[in-house]
């Protein structure tokens, strides 16, 4: 969610042929006024209620495993990461064999994933760091984690929360989008979402709680929200103060734009450009 004293968007990237509304909150109007615990935990009852298979989509067997395939899975999808992953953990079972990776064949094996150079470099970085320093082990510790090359929080958190069994909150895109929305977190900064998440919510439901935004972010809570699907529209900030008001028509100064399709004469030179 952007913050300023000017206009705020509240809606996600529009798509092509589609009427993009704006709506324009003086900032002594805001809703971000973010939910106590008690809310939040009865908000997050109703989201696992409509959510009870929420996990990471990853698939491993390990910990070294997730911790390759959450590395992967930046800028790319669970579902692409997982057709490259079975291949690449029987050639490189473990830190020790991926530290002795050769760039070239490491980098066709990981192409399809997007930003396969960095992520080489990266993961052959991060497992020779596991060899050296922690005998090829994971480390169950944040600090440790995040001092691996191509390991940010992020992915510290995917990992010990779902393969070492020590809590932690994953804040992704979703989690933001989410959180924000919903009035149980109020930043663009994923390290405060956590922080107010963690506060919220008791420890053995944090990685509970992280599942559950992304799941709900992915299939209802998207950029063009499905509303009419969430559990929790009732106490969302944003369906009350967004949505809700649109479609009844209270929406303060709406600035509409329609995207329109450029149609190819007969007989004029311009072509018809291809929708992003």
């Amino acid at each position: 969610m952007e913050q300023g004293s000017g206009a705020r968007s509240l809606r996600g990237p529009p798509e092509p042929d589609t009427t993009i509304v704006t709506v324009r909150l003086k900032p002594d109007t805001s809703y971000a006024i973010v939910k106590n615990s008690r809310e939040t935990r009865e908000i997050l009852d109703k989201l696992e209620a409509q959510h009870p298979d929420a996990d990471t989509e990853l698939h491993y067997t390990t910990p070294f495993e997730l911790l390759v395939a959450t590395i992967l899975s930046a800028q790319s999808t669970d579902a692409r990461v997982n057709l490259v992953t079975p291949a690449l953990f029987k050639r490189y079972p473990d830190a020790r064999a991926l530290a002795n990776a050769r760039l070239p064949e490491l980098e066709k094996q990981i192409l399809s994933t997007g930003f396969y150079r960095a992520k080489s470099r990266s993961l052959v970085g991060m497992a020779t760091a596991l060899a050296e320093k922690h005998g090829g082990e994971v480390p169950a510790s944040m600090d440790a984690l995040v001092e691996l090359p191509g390991v940010g929080r992020k992915t510290a958190n995917v990992v010990l929360g779902h393969a070492l069994g020590v809590p932690g909150l994953p804040v992704d895109r979703h989690v933001l989008r989410v959180a924000n929305r919903i009035g149980i977190a109020e930043s663009d900064d994923p390290v405060v979402v956590e922080q107010q998440l963690c506060a919220a919510m008791p420890m053995d439901r944090w990685t509970r709680t992280s599942d559950t935004l992304i799941l709900h972010g992915r299939r209802i809570c998207r950029p063009r929200p499905l509303c009419d699907q969430c559990a929790v529209r009732d106490d969302c900030d944003y369906f009350e103060h967004v949505i809700s008001r649109v479609r009844d028509g209270k929406a303060p100064k709406v600035k509409r734009s329609l995207a329109k399709k450029k149609k190819k004469t007969r007989g004029s030179p311009t072509v018809r450009k291809a929708r992003r």
